[in-house]
């Protein structure tokens, strides 16, 4: 009765176990492949030989600068284009780069949402934070504030956010618990209320500002910078890999406040370093790139699905996940429409408007109600 019993339980572990190889080696190949044909996609079109020779060379230089010449590889064709080498490098690169950050940033963000509120419908862009950050930044492009320098703006974004994370928090605790309705209902009227002061700031500022204002609506990787990236890198690396951390603990948590407790999580605490991490990554994102919502919605789920609940998976997953997402939403941008340029933010959301509709009713059906 006892080997009878233990098949049920054994057998999801080991075609989970299977999956894992599979589905993190599809995720590295696609993110791979996306790379090299968004850095050769454009109105200046590169083969993908010359843009794998333009890194071939690239990573001999770093090598032999570093004294390791062994591990050169050997050089590709050659940009043909006169001005192809400075387009890669200088526009698409940095753009690619970004792309690939903010993807893993929001799909880290909503995993650590979901598993700290215990509930599968937090995510960052629909309970306000990505509005909250928005407002900060749109407060210092009216005002013109500059007591940071260039960290002013992220600095403000970073802000904007926290405040809008603990006021959704703050009103979904009740008797101890989150309550998901609660947590929806206050996220809208978070994203009402930053609608509504990004609408005042539009119509405060200035031409200039206004079309800078109109971005953070839409969310775009266009103008992309390294000095863009040198602020934003450090903080979606620290960022993840303080939620990597949190894995153990956000199983444990799954368990039931109470039970987590009993076996050393401080949950409180947790959710306190959680909401600032949370911001910290959404605000890291939001700050260059606009408002770009629902990566942190439809990557987690789709995960979850593959891989099961386990956090230890679950994040470094989805990380590669958004990264692929976001990646691919911006080629399809670039690409959809010739000649111009689709706002990637509208793109995500026209994938996880339908999604989040569909898991809403899924979590409805499986509570037998709304309470």
């Amino acid at each position: 009765m006892t080997a009878v019993a233990a098949a049920p339980v054994a057998a999801p572990r080991s075609r989970v176990s299977i999956r894992v190889p599979a589905v993190f080696s599809s995720l590295a190949v696609a993110l791979v492949v996306l790379a090299v044909v968004s850095a050769g996609s454009g109105q200046l079109s590169i083969p993908p030989d010359q843009v794998l020779g333009a890194f071939a060379r690239a990573w001999n230089d770093a090598v032999r600068a570093l004294g390791v010449g062994f591990l050169s590889v050997a050089p590709g064709a050659a940009v043909e284009h006169v001005n192809g080498e400075a387009t890669l490098w200088l526009i698409r690169l940095p753009r690619i780069l970004m792309a690939v950050l903010v993807g893993a940033t929001l799909a880290t963000a909503g995993v650590v949402m979901q598993g700290v509120f215990r509930n599968p419908l937090a995510e960052p862009g629909v309970i306000g934070i990505s509005s909250g950050a928005a407002v900060g930044a749109s407060a210092s492009i009216v005002f013109g504030l500059g007591f940071l320098g260039p960290l002013t703006l992220p600095a403000l974004a970073f802000v904007g956010g926290l405040a809008a994370t603990v006021i959704v928090y703050v009103s979904a605790r009740s008797d101890g618990r989150t309550e998901v309705v609660t947590l929806v209902l206050t996220g809208i009227a978070v994203n009402a209320v930053g609608g509504a002061a990004i609408a005042l700031f539009t119509y405060l500022g200035s031409t200039q500002q206004r079309e800078q204002i109109v971005f953070w609506q839409l969310g775009s990787l266009n103008g992309t910078r390294w000095d863009d990236l040198a602020v934003v890198a450090p903080l979606a690396v620290v960022g993840i890999a303080v939620c990597l951390f949190f894995a153990g603990s956000l199983d444990l948590l799954a368990l039931g406040e109470r039970q987590a407790e009993h076996l050393g999580v401080r949950v409180e605490r947790l959710r306190v370093v959680a909401i600032v991490v949370i911001a910290l990554l959404t605000c890291a994102a939001v700050a260059f790139c606009g408002i770009i919502g629902f990566v942190g919605l439809v990557v987690p789920h789709l995960m979850r699905m593959v891989l099961g609940p386990g956090h230890r998976l679950l994040l470094p997953a989805s990380a590669l996940g958004g990264a692929v997402l976001l990646l691919a939403a911006d080629l399809a941008a670039r690409t959809v429409v010739s000649g111009s340029e689709l706002p990637i933010g509208m793109l995500t959301a026209l994938i996880g408007g339908p999604f989040f509709f569909w898991l809403l009713r899924r979590t409805r059906r499986r509570s037998g109600g709304w309470g």
